[in-house]
């Protein structure tokens, strides 16, 4: 059974840290490239970062600089360290793994940013 969890979310106040974790069991990590999602209340989802099974980084301009996207494919997870966060980062964040014709999506975690 092919499952993703992921976790970190929470509350903070802007300017403060969070790090994401998408676990995923069932497949074969190591050949997914995985994409970190995030959507906002009322807004479409957006990608925020992503990372390649090769180890090849990407990040949307609003986070570029502020967060970092890393993988172990030993323990099948990978994070998103968030830091200055800011209260347009608050969503509902997602992972996402591809690897060919193959599309997996995690539960999601909420992230909020307000002071």
């Amino acid at each position: 059974q092919v499952q993703f969890v992921e976790s970190g979310g929470g509350s903070v106040q802007p300017g403060g840290s969070l790090r994401l974790s998408c676990a995923a069991s069932g497949i074969i990590f190591s050949r997914y490239d995985i994409y970190w999602y995030r959507q906002a209340p009322g807004k479409q989802r957006e990608l925020a970062a992503s990372i390649t099974s090769d180890g090849t980084l990407d990040y949307t301009d609003s986070v570029k600089g502020r967060f970092t996207v890393s993988r172990d494919n030993a323990k099948n997870t990978v994070y998103l360290q968030m830091n200055s966060l800011r209260p347009e980062d608050t969503a509902i964040y997602y992972c996402n793994a591809r690897y060919r014709f193959l599309f997996y999506w995690g539960q999601g975690t909420q992230v909020t940013v307000s002071s």
